[in-house]
C-alpha cells in the first residue's frame, strides 16, 4: 500500500481511480465492507484502489468541544487499511484552508485533477465540505454532469443494529469489551510504555506494569480479562483501569499483572487485548480484602483466558482471504 501524507506527494492523476472518503475512525466491520466493495470494482475495472481520510479528525479543528475521543491511534487506523489491501491510502492534512473549500471545489481540483477520480464509494450518510453541504444528492449531481460513477453504501448491520464508530465508542466507554468484537472484528486493544508505578503490586504480592498510552478511547474503570502481547509473546493477565480509591489516590493508572511473567520490561511498549471485563472497581476496606479481590480476579481471568484467542489486525480478514 502506498501511503500519500500530502497532495504534493501525487506527480500525476491515479490510473481509473475508484476512492472511498470518510474519517474511518475504528477501521469497523462497516468500513472494511466500503474497502471490499472499492476493491472489487477496481479490480473489476482495472483502475486503482483508493482511500482518502483526514488527519486530525475535522472536528478536532472546526469545534473541539464536539470532537469524539478517537479509537484508533494515527498509526493503528493506517495499519488497519493497510490490512485492507487497498492500493492507495491518502492521509491528507486537515487544515482550516481544505475546509474552507466549498463542495464542488473539493471535487474539481482533489478529486478530479488531482486523483485522478473515475468511481467513488461513500457511505450513506457521508457528507463534506463548508457546512457539510457536499450530500449524497450533490455527489450524485456532480458525478453526472463531470462523468465519474458514485455508489452509495447502504448502513451495515450486525443483530439488526448499524455498526457504527459511535457504538464502537459506548461499548467500550461502558466496559463491554466483548460486545464490541462483532463490531470492529477484533478485540479492542491499545499499546503504551510500561512506566515506574509506586511499587504498591509487588507488595500486595501481583506485580504489575503500569502503562502510559497515548490511546483516547479507554474502556470504564474497572478489571479485565486481558492478554498481554510483549516482544511478540502473548501472556494471559488481568489489567485494573482506574483510580486507587482503596489507598485515597485518584488519578487514572492502567496496570498490567502479567501471569507467569517476571520480566523487567520499563520503558518497553505493551499492547492489551481486552477479553472480558470481570467486575467494576471497588474501594476495599482494607489491604487484606483488596488481596482477596485480587485473587479472585485471577482467578476468574484465568477460566476466562483458558481458551481465548486474540483477534488483532495481522488477522484482519484481508480481501484475497475474503473471498477464498
Amino acid at each position: 500500500m502506498k501511503v500519500i501524507r500530502d497532495l504534493s506527494e501525487i506527480d500525476q492523476p491515479f490510473d481509473h481511480a475508484v476512492v472511498t472518503l470518510g474519517n474511518f475512525d475504528g477501521v469497523h466491520l462497516g468500513h472494511r465492507e466500503i474497502f471490499r466493495s472499492v476493491l472489487q470494482s477496481a479490480r473489476r475495472e482495472k483502475g486503482t484502489s483508493v482511500v482518502c481520510t483526514f488527519e486530525p479528525h475535522p472536528l478536532k479543528l472546526l469545534a473541539a468541544d464536539r470532537a469524539p475521543l478517537l479509537i484508533n491511534t494515527p498509526q493503528e487506523r493506517e495499519r488497519l487499511i493497510a490490512a485492507s489491501c487497498v492500493d492507495v491510502l491518502m492521509i491528507l492534512p486537515f487544515t482550516r484552508e481544505l475546509a474552507a473549500l466549498d463542495p464542488e471545489q473539493f471535487v474539481d481540483q482533489i478529486l478530479l485533477e488531482r486523483i485522478g477520480l473515475k468511481h467513488l464509494v461513500v457511505g450513506y450518510d457521508y457528507a463534506f465540505g463548508k457546512g457539510r453541504s457536499g450530500s449524497i444528492e450533490f455527489l450524485r449531481d456532480q458525478g453526472r454532469s463531470k462523468g465519474f460513477k458514485v455508489d452509495v453504501f447502504g448502513p451495515v448491520q450486525k443483530n439488526g443494529q448499524v455498526i457504527s464508530s459511535t457504538r464502537v465508542r459506548q461499548h467500550v466507554l461502558s466496559g463491554d469489551v466483548e460486545g464490541v468484537v462483532s463490531l470492529l472484528g477484533r478485540h479492542f486493544n491499545f499499546e503504551g510504555q510500561v512506566v515506574h508505578g509506586d511499587g504498591r503490586g509487588h507488595h500486595l504480592g501481583f506485580a504489575t506494569a503500569n502503562i502510559f498510552t497515548e490511546k483516547e478511547l479507554i474502556p470504564a474503570s474497572g478489571v479485565y480479562a486481558c492478554i498481554a502481547m510483549v516482544d511478540g509473546r502473548e501472556y494471559k493477565s488481568v489489567v485494573s483501569i482506574g483510580c486507587k480509591t482503596t489507598f485515597g489516590e485518584h488519578p487514572l493508572t492502567i496496570e498490567a499483572h502479567l501471569f507467569d511473567f517476571d520480566q523487567d520490561v520499563y520503558d518497553q511498549t505493551m499492547r492489551l487485548y481486552f477479553v472480558k471485563k470481570l467486575r467494576d472497581q471497588k474501594t476495599f476496606s482494607d489491604k487484606e480484602a483488596l488481596i482477596d479481590a485480587i485473587k479472585q480476579d485471577v482467578e476468574q481471568a484465568h477460566h476466562c483466558l483458558e481458551r481465548s484467542r486474540i483477534i488483532e489486525y495481522r488477522e484482519y480478514l484481508t480481501f484475497e482471504q475474503d473471498e477464498a
